[in-house]
C-alpha cells in the first residue's frame, strides 16, 4: 500500500512496473480512487491510489549515503537510491547502523587493502563514506570502550555477498586484534585460514550463486583486556545433506569432490578418482566447472590452508579418503538377490566400487555390502537382520554417504576449533553471523 500523502495533479510519483519493477512520473489526472501518471519511459499508466508511492524530488542524483535522509522511506525511493549510489560504484549504503550492501559481482581489491582499513581505524561512524569496514571499526570500540561483547548479523538472499562480507569484517578484526611480530601460525592467521577450508566442504554452485554456503555459520572472535585476538571458535549449523547425493542442472555438488577429481596425477591415483563425469553423485548434472575458478588450483590451496589451521598431512589425506569414498559409495548398484525383497550387487562394477569403498575407508569389505543389504531390528529379545529390496539398498547407501559426509564435515570444524584453541579467559568476544541464504524460485524444493 502506497505511503499515505497528500496526491494531487502534478505529484511525482512511482508506481509498479513490469519491466523495470518501478517507474517514476507525474500525476496528470485523479478520477476516484484511480489516478492516471504519464511515466517518464512515455507511457500512461492508471493506477490505484493505494499502489502508488510519492517520490522524494529532493533527493540528490548520486544519491543520500544514509537512507534515513530520505524524504520517503518505502520500496521505490530505497531501491531507487541503492540504485543511483551503484551506478557511480558506491555498493554501501547505511541506514542508520545498518549497513546494506549491493553485490558488485567482481573484485575491487582497492576497497579492502590495508590503506583503506588505516582509514577507517578508529573514525567515527559515519565520517567516511560507508564501508563494511566502518562497522567492524565501530563493534571493536564499544567492545573496548564498553567492556562488553559485540554481535554482527549478515543477511541476505542466495548471491547477496554475505560469505566474502564475513570474510572482509574477519580481516579487519583480525588487522585491528593481531599480534605484530608473532612468528609461526597466530589465531588470526587461523582464523582468516579457516574459511577456504569450510568454503571446501560447505560450498557449491548454485543457481544463483557460484560459491553458495550450504550451511550456517557463527565465528566466535575471542579478545585480551589489551584488545588482541586470544582464541576463537567456528559454529556451524544445518549443512545441506541432501546435496551429497542429490543436485540438478545448473548446479554442482560439494567443491571438494571438483578439486579431488583435478587434483596432481598422484592424488588423483592414490585417491582413485578421476573424471567427475564417471561418478553418478556428480553426474546428475551437466555442470562439473564453474567460470573463473581453476578446481585444481583450489585443491592445493585448500590444502594450504589445511596446513595453518593445524590440519597435519596425515589427516588430510584421511580427508580426501572419505571424500573418494563417497564418490565411489555412489557408484554402487543393486539388483534382486536369490531371497524375496533382498538385495545383492548388481554387477561387477558395483563389486570393484565396493571393495575401493572398502579399502579408502579402511574397513571390512562384508561388513561393508552387509551394511548396505541389510538392516538391523533391535527388539528387546534380540537383532534382527532383515534383507533390502535394491530400491531400499539404494537409500541406505545414499543414507551412509550423507551421514559419512555430515560426520567429516563436523570433525573439519572441530578440528579447526582445537587448532585455534578457545580462550577461556576471554574478556570479550565479537561474534559474525552468516546465516544460510534462500533461493526463491516458482517452484522451491528440495
Amino acid at each position: 500500500m502506497g505511503t499515505p500523502v497528500n496526491i494531487i495533479v502534478g505529484s511525482q510519483v512511482w508506481l509498479e512496473d513490469p519491466d523495470e519493477a518501478w517507474v517514476d512520473g507525474e500525476v496528470t489526472g485523479i478520477k476516484g480512487a484511480d489516478v492516471t501518471v504519464a511515466t517518464t519511459n512515455g507511457k500512461t499508466v492508471v493506477a490505484s491510489l493505494a499502489s502508488i508511492y510519492p517520490k522524494d524530488t529532493e533527493a540528490p542524483p548520486a544519491g543520500v549515503d544514509d537512507m534515513t535522509k530520505l524524504a520517503y522511506l518505502h520500496e521505490p525511493g530505497v531501491l531507487h537510491n541503492l540504485a543511483c549510489r551503484y551506478s557511480l560504484n558506491e555498493i554501501y549504503t547505511y541506514t542508520g547502523n545498518i549497513l546494506i550492501a549491493v553485490n558488485p559481482f567482481q573484485r575491487l581489491p582497492h576497497l579492502y587493502d590495508v590503506h583503506m582499513m588505516e582509514q577507517y581505524k578508529g573514525a567515527t561512524f559515519g565520517e567516511l563514506s560507508p564501508h563494511l569496514f566502518a562497522i567492524a571499526d565501530s563493534c571493536y570500540r564499544a567492545m573496548i570502550n564498553e567492556h562488553g561483547s559485540q554481535s554482527i548479523l549478515v543477511s541476505g538472499e542466495s548471491g547477496a555477498g554475505k560469505t566474502e562480507t564475513t570474510k572482509m569484517l574477519m580481516r579487519y578484526l583480525a588487522f585491528m586484534g593481531g599480534r605484530s611480530g608473532t612468528e609461526g601460525r597466530t589465531v588470526e592467521q587461523q582464523v582468516l585460514e579457516s574459511n577456504p577450508v569450510l568454503e571446501a566442504f560447505g560450498n557449491a554452485k548454485t543457481v544463483k550463486n557460484n560459491n553458495s554456503s550450504r550451511f550456517g555459520k557463527f565465528v566466535e572472535i575471542q579478545f585480551d583486556k589489551y584488545g588482541k585476538i586470544s582464541g576463537a571458535a567456528v559454529r556451524t549449523y544445518l549443512l545441506e545433506r541432501s546435496r551429497v547425493c542429490q543436485v540438478s542442472d545448473p548446479e554442482r555438488n560439494y567443491h571438494c569432490f571438483y578439486m579431488l577429481c583435478s587434483a596432481p596425477p598422484e592424488d588423483v591415483k592414490r585417491f582413485k578418482v578421476g573424471d567427475p563425469r564417471s561418478f553418478h553423485y556428480l553426474n546428475q548434472t551437466s555442470c562439473y566447472e564453474v567460470a573463473n575458478v581453476d578446481d585444481a588450483r583450489e585443491y592445493l590451496e585448500t590444502r594450504n590452508a589445511m596446513d595453518i589451521v593445524g590440519i597435519s598431512q596425515e589427516e588430510q589425506d584421511a580427508i580426501f579418503r572419505v571424500v573418494a569414498a563417497i564418490l565411489h559409495l555412489g557408484n554402487i548398484n543393486f539388483s534382486k538377490g536369490k531371497e524375496i525383497d533382498s538385495s545383492r550387487l548388481r554387477d561387477e562394477k558395483s563389486i570393484n566400487h565396493l571393495k575401493t569403498v572398502a579399502e579408502l575407508l579402511m574397513c571390512d569389505e562384508k561388513l561393508l555390502e552387509d551394511s548396505l543389504c541389510q538392516r538391523v531390528i533391535v527388539t528387546p529379545d534380540g537383532n534382527i537382520t532383515k534383507p533390502l529390496d535394491p530400491d531400499s539398498a539404494l537409500q541406505s547407501r545414499d543414507a551412509l554417504a550423507k551421514t559419512v559426509y555430515s560426520r567429516l564435515f563436523d570433525w573439519i570444524v572441530d578440528k579447526i576449533n582445537n587448532s585455534i584453541g578457545q580462550d577461556p579467559d576471554a574478556i570479550s568476544i565479537i561474534g559474525v553471523l552468516d546465516i544460510y541464504g534462500f533461493e526463491s524460485f516458482k517452484v522451491n524444493r528440495f
